[in-house]
């Protein structure tokens, strides 16, 4: 497993994450009510220093009243202001020392800023659902909020007990006492803080296909009025989870949940082992199927193989983008070859002045950027050949499993694979702004 840790904040997010110390591990234990949209939360955080002694270091969480503090069981000094918990330790932690933090907040969680609107704790009708990406975690714990700080995590939520919580990770216990429900999930894989998932709703709770002795179990939490059209929406997922499996290598998490919620969602939302789809994905007519391909893919490439900052979005996107043009090319659909040459079109119509390497924190969820990002797939498929260009994708998801990437990491990875340079394809597609040509046809074995 190789994790990295990027060297300073992050640019896009300067106020988001401390580079100082990085967390191994969070226990979290929540006590949630719908009804008055009431949290109440302790958060027990195991982390290590960096390189130097750390006298201060600072949390990312929202405007909760903060009931208690403690680094190594002792009383520090700290601030709370902006959405920083600021925190002097009693005593400096040792250079590469581990530490531990406890912290107790309550209060009414709501979504925070961002200029893509409210993010993270969404209160619904009946329920709540997080979705985070980018900076949305400190909506509802504290976190050291930056996708190259990845840890293992244990959430213990109290919630009614007419109400389900699904979280990513596998679902350890779930007790009742009285009228409330504690369910306690552990996700053991290094997660970022924003692909923390969970839903609190009424649900029920279906398998999705066989999984078999050795498959990934997949199960699916849905209204119950929406049984019938889930059923079919979601049908070709176990077939969609061993194609990807066949071209990405094995699934990297236990188990892997789709959430629909009863209200509208923009755009699905992943999560690590969990992904949420509003019910207005949902038709009975399999017509967001290629949105089911694309969360599911993020598993592999954003989750497993997560990007070291912002800038690098575009591995996370881009490779979504291609695993819906390549499930709909091995489903009998569109090829890849076809479905590149549309996103060609529409992409030589608008403006060229994207840059996928750094986009801009404006443009990082830009549609061109998800176009470009699939089509920089497509030619270096086109450059390398079916039979190479699959071991190269194999090799990304296997050899960074758990850990965090650059673009620069990625086109070393790919010079790797190929027999004749592709440092200038690679340049232009990636560094610069202009639409390079549509990529020649690509064979058809996915080797």
């Amino acid at each position: 497993m190789a994790v990295q840790q990027a060297a300073g904040a992050d640019p896009y997010f300067p106020e988001h994450g401390d580079p100082r110390y990085r967390v191994h591990r969070y226990e979290l234990a929540l006590d949630y009510r719908p009804a008055p949209n009431r949290l109440s939360g302790t958060a027990r955080i195991n982390a290590i220093a960096g390189r130097a002694p750390l006298s201060e270091f600072v949390l990312n969480l929202a405007g909760y009243k903060i009931g208690r503090v403690r680094v190594d069981g002792r009383q520090p000094h700290y601030t709370h202001r902006g959405g920083r918990l600021r925190v002097r330790p009693a005593k400096p932690v040792r250079a590469g020392a581990p530490f531990t933090v406890e912290v107790h907040w309550s209060g009414n969680p709501e979504p925070v800023d961002s200029p893509w609107g409210g993010l993270g704790w969404e209160e619904l009708e009946d329920g709540a659902l997080v979705a985070s990406q980018p900076i949305g975690a400190p909506s509802w714990y504290p976190c050291n909020d930056r996708p190259a700080d990845k840890a293992s995590y244990q959430l213990s939520v109290t919630t009614p007990s007419a109400y389900a919580v699904v979280a990513g990770g596998r679902l350890l216990t779930r007790t009742t006492k009285a009228s409330t429900t504690t369910w306690v999930y552990e996700q053991s894989a290094p997660t970022s803080s924003y692909l923390v998932g969970l839903a609190i709703g009424k649900y029920q709770t279906v398998l999705l296909g066989d999984p078999g002795p050795d498959g990934v179990p997949q199960h699916g939490h849905i209204p119950a009025r929406l049984l019938g059209d889930f059923s079919r929406d979601f049908a070709r997922q176990p077939q969609m989870m061993e194609v990807f499996q066949e071209l990405f290598g094995p699934y990297p998490f236990d188990e892997y949940a789709v959430v629909v919620t009863e209200e509208e969602l923009d755009v699905p939302v992943e999560a690590q082992g969990l992904s949420l789809f509003g019910a207005n994905h949902v038709d009975g007519a399999r017509g967001s199927e290629r949105l089911v391909a694309h969360e599911l893919a993020h598993q592999w490439f954003g989750n497993s193989v997560s990007i070291a900052d912002w800038r690098h979005i575009w591995l996370n996107e881009g490779f979504a983008k291609y695993a819906e043009w390549l499930w709909s090319e091995r489903s009998g659909g569109r090829t890849a070859q076809q479905l590149a040459a549309a996103a060609h079109r529409v992409l030589s119509a608008l403006p060229q002045d994207l840059r996928l390497s750094d986009p801009g924190r404006k443009s990082m969820f830009d549609d061109r950027l998800y176009e470009r990002g699939g089509l920089v797939l497509h030619a270096v498929r086109c450059a390398l050949g079916d039979i190479a260009f699959f071991r190269m994708l194999r090799g990304w998801g296997q050899q960074h499993r758990g850990g965090t990437v650059t673009t620069a990491a990625f086109v070393s990875h790919v010079a790797r694979f190929a027999t004749e340079p592709v440092d200038e394809l690679l340049h232009a597609w990636i560094h610069g702004t202009t639409l390079p040509p549509l990529p020649g046809a690509a064979g058809r074995a996915a080797g």
